[in-house]
C-alpha cells in the first residue's frame, strides 16, 4: 500500500488492529459505487485513534485506484478569513482528485495553484475545473458565499456530472464552526453555521461524507442543529482495543522504539493500559527515569508515572476536557458525581439516584444541572432519557479523576499502585488466561513473541525450542532483528523474518510462517536459499537455522529440514 498521505500516527506500523472498524466501514465503502452508502459521523474523544483511521482509509482507497476518490480535509484550529478557507478547501479538493487521476502523491501534501488546476483541467477536457477556478478568481473580491458554495459542493457536482464516485472525509468537523472568520482582521464572530453549508450534499448519494468530531456533545449539536441528526449515522469509537489487538500493540510499539518487555510484561502491561493504544504509547515512550517495561513492578511503576504525573502526555490529553468543565463544576460534590459516574458506569445514573447514593447536599434540580454540564464537557454521557446520565466507557479517565479528586473527597491520597499490583497478581496466578492471550496472538505476532523470547531469556540452548537442532550450545543473545534484507549475488532482494546474534559467534535465522495450513518442501527450501546467501556474506559465523511454523509441516518438508539441520517447531514457547 502507498502511504501517499502522511499519516498523523507516524510510521505506519504504528496503526494496529481495528479490525472490527475495517470490516463494517469497508462494507459501507463497497456500496458507495452502487449510491447505497449514507454518510457518516465517528464520534470519540482526542487520541482515540479517529485521525489515523479514517487517514488510512484514505491512502487505502487512493493505493487501490478502484471506483471510490477518496477527498481528506482537515479541519484546523487556528483562524482563517472566509474566502481563503474556500480557496484552500477546493485546492486541496482538485488536487487530491488530479492526483488520483495521474498517481501522482506529490500532490496528496502539496496542492495545486488555481492556475495550475485550470491549466490541467484545460489539457485534459475538464471543464468544471475551468469553470470552478474562474469563479474563484472572479468571485474573490465579492461572492465569499459563491466561492464556498463551488468549494464545497464540488465532489458531489463532479461525481453527478462524470458519474464519479468520492468520499469526503472531514477530520475535526466540529472547528467549522469556531476558526472561520467574515473578515479578514477576526474582529467579528466567526461564521458559526458554516457546517449548515452541508445540509444538502450531506445526503449525497455520489459523494458520501464522513466526518470526525472529538468533542462528542459538540458534534452531535451541531449535527442536530444544521444537518438534522438523521443526516449523518453515528459510529462511536472506542479508545480501547479488544485485548488481543491491545497486546498486539505492545508488541509493536515496544519493538518500534526498542523497548526491552517479556512476553508475561506484554500481557501486563496491555492489562493495565486496558487496551489502549495511546495510553499504551505513552507507557511505552515515556520519560519515567525507572522505566522498565522487562519486570512487573517496572510496568507497575510506568503505568502510574503516566497517570499521575502532570508533565505526563496522558494525564495532559485529558486535562484539556477537565479544564472545560471545572470552572462550572468546582466543587466537592460535582467532582464526587463524576468520580461516581466513572466508577460505576456499567449503568445509569439519575440525579435523585446520584442524591441518595452519595448522600449529596443539592437539590435534585442542581445536579440535574451539574450533569448536563458534564456531558456538554464530554465527560459523561447521556442516557437513554433526558433524567439519565452514564460514566463514559473510559477506565483511564477513572484513573485520572481517582488521582485528581479522591483526596478532596475522602481525605485520603489514593495510590494506584495498589489496585495495579492486584490487578497484576490475579493475573500472573491465572497462568492459564495469561498462557491463553499469548497463544492467541501467536497467529498475528509470533515473530514478535519469538524475538521477545530469545530477548529475555538469560541464557538458552536453541534445541530448547526447536526440534532437530545438533547444537546443543548456551547461547547469549545481544543483539535479536526482525525482517532484515539481504540480497543474492544476482541482485535478487531477500528477507529474513528473524535473525538473533549470540555472543559466541553464533547466528539464529528463523523463518515464520503464520498458515493454518502445513508449509510443504518449496517453502523450506527457498528458506535454505536465504541461509546459504547469509551464511556466504558472514563467513565468520555459525549459522543456526530454524523454522517455525504454526501450521506444522509436511513429511517432504520435515524430511527437507532435517537434510539440511533446520530446527522446527510449531508453536512459540510463551512460558517464562
Amino acid at each position: 500500500m502507498q502511504y501517499s498521505l502522511e499519516e498523523k500516527i507516524g510510521h505506519p506500523d504504528l496503526f494496529v488492529g481495528r479490525e472490527k472498524e475495517f470490516r463494517n466501514f469497508g462494507q459501507w465503502i463497497a456500496n458507495i459505487p452502487r449510491k447505497l452508502s449514507k454518510s457518516r459521523v465517528i464520534l470519540a474523544r482526542r487520541k482515540s485513534g479517529k485521525t489515523a483511521f479514517v487517514q488510512r482509509i484514505f491512502n487505502q482507497l487512493w493505493s487501490e485506484n478502484g471506483q471510490v476518490i477518496p477527498f481528506y480535509y482537515s479541519v484546523g484550529e487556528s483562524n482563517v478569513w472566509y474566502p481563503h478557507f474556500a480557496m484552500n478547501y477546493y485546492r486541496v479538493f482538485a488536487s487530491q482528485y488530479i492526483s488520483f487521476l495521474e498517481r501522482d502523491e506529490y500532490l496528496i501534501m502539496n496542492p495545486l495553484s488555481l492556475e495550475k488546476i485550470r491549466e490541467y483541467g484545460l489539457t485534459k477536457s475538464i471543464q468544471l475545473l475551468v469553470d470552478d477556478v474562474d469563479l474563484l478568481q472572479r468571485e474573490m473580491g465579492r461572492g465569499h458565499d459563491a466561492m464556498w458554495e463551488t468549494a464545497y459542493s464540488a465532489p458531489h457536482r463532479f461525481g453527478s456530472t462524470y458519474d464519479l464516485r468520492f468520499l469526503v472525509i472531514i477530520d475535526e468537523f466540529q472547528y467549522l464552526t469556531e476558526y472561520v472568520y467574515p473578515d479578514q482582521y477576526y474582529q467579528t464572530r466567526p461564521i458559526e453555521s458554516l457546517p449548515g453549508s452541508f445540509h444538502f450534499h450531506v445526503e449525497s448519494k455520489v459523494a458520501p461524507m464522513l466526518v470526525t468530531g472529538s468533542y462528542i456533545s459538540w458534534i452531535i449539536k451541531i449535527s442536530g442543529k444544521y444537518l438534522e441528526a438523521g443526516r449523518l449515522s453515528r459510529w462511536r469509537m472506542s479508545p480501547s482495543l479488544p485485548p488481543d489487538e491491545g497486546l498486539q500493540a505492545v508488541y509493536k510499539y515496544a519493538e518500534l522504539y526498542n523497548q526491552p518487555i517479556t512476553n508475561e510484561t506484554a500481557v501486563l502491561l496491555n492489562q493495565l493500559c486496558m487496551s489502549d493504544p495511546f495510553f499504551i504509547s505513552c507507557v511505552v515512550q515515556s520519560y519515567f527515569e525507572e522505566k522498565d517495561l522487562a519486570t512487573a513492578e517496572g510496568v507497575i511503576n510506568t503505568v502510574n508515572y503516566e497517570i499521575t504525573d502532570y508533565e505526563s502526555e496522558m494525564v495532559g490529553t485529558w486535562a484539556e476536557y477537565i479544564r472545560m468543565t471545572l470552572p462550572k463544576i468546582n466543587d466537592v460534590h460535582s467532582k464526587h458525581i463524576l468520580l461516581h459516574l466513572s466508577k460505576y458506569n456499567d449503568r445509569e445514573w439519575t440525579p435523585k439516584e446520584l442524591k441518595e447514593a452519595l448522600q449529596l447536599e443539592m437539590s435534585v434540580e442542581k445536579i440535574h444541572e451539574k450533569l448536563q454540564l458534564m456531558v456538554d464537557a464530554d465527560l459523561i454521557d447521556q442516557g437513554q432519557s433526558d433524567i439519565r446520565y452514564r460514566g463514559l466507557q473510559d477506565g483511564t479517565l477513572y484513573l485520572i479523576l481517582r488521582h485528581r479528586f479522591e483526596e478532596e473527597i475522602t481525605s485520603f491520597a489514593p495510590d494506584l499502585r495498589v489496585g495495579f499490583r492486584q490487578e497484576v497478581e490475579a493475573l500472573r496466578r491465572d497462568k492459564q488466561r495469561l498462557q491463553g492471550m499469548l497463544n492467541n496472538l501467536s497467529g498475528k505476532m509470533a515473530e514478535y513473541q519469538l524475538a521477545v523470547k530469545f530477548r529475555s531469556e538469560k541464557r538458552f540452548a536453541l534445541s530448547d525450542y526447536f526440534s532437530g537442532v545438533q547444537d546443543r550450545s548456551r547461547l547469549n543473545m545481544v543483539d535479536v532483528r526482525m525482517r532484515v534484507l539481504l540480497q543474492r549475488t544476482d541482485g535478487k532482494p531477500m528477507e529474513l523474518d528473524l535473525v538473533a546474534e549470540s555472543s559466541d559467534g553464533r547466528v539464529v535465522l528463523v523463518e515464520v510462517k503464520k498458515w493454518q495450513t502445513p508449509v510443504g518442501a518449496t517453502v523450506v527450501a527457498d528458506f535454505q536459499e536465504k541461509v546459504a546467501v547469509y551464511a556466504a556474506q558472514h563467513l565468520d559465523k555459525i549459522i543456526l537455522p530454524a523454522f517455525l511454523s504454526l501450521g506444522g509441516f509436511t513429511a517432504e518438508a520435515r524430511e527437507l529440514c532435517a537434510a539440511h539441520g533446520i530446527g522446527m517447531t510449531e508453536r512459540v514457547f510463551n512460558g517464562e
